[in-house]
């Protein structure tokens, strides 16, 4: 299994991504380790299809099934509808469906 974050540098929800991720794994018992990719410019962004910080992707997809048709590529922070609330993290259900 290929899991990457995705982030740019001083991204708030960097870490917490991170510890969302090793939660489901825990939860899944998925031992796995995961790529960091720093997005550094827009450029870039463009180029691994970069939808903001944080993004979580498992073999290549998004976590979030409705996101994966976007290319709304570009440097910025994140939101995700959890429960009907905007948060900066994906629901730890989406990560867990896709691991």
């Amino acid at each position: 299994m290929n899991l990457e974050i995705l982030y740019f540098p001083g991204c708030p929800n960097h870490a917490p991504a991170i510890a969302r991720l090793r939660e489901a794994l825990q939860q899944e018992g998925v031992p796995a380790v995961w790529t960091e990719v720093v997005v550094e410019d827009e450029a870039m962004a463009y180029r691994v299809g970069f939808l903001g910080s944080p993004t979580i992707r498992v073999d290549g997809q998004d976590v979030e099934l409705s996101a994966r048709s976007s290319r709304e590529y570009g440097l910025g922070c994140r939101t995700y509808c959890d429960e009907g609330m905007r948060t900066g993290l994906p629901p730890l259900d989406w990560i867990r469906s896709a691991v």
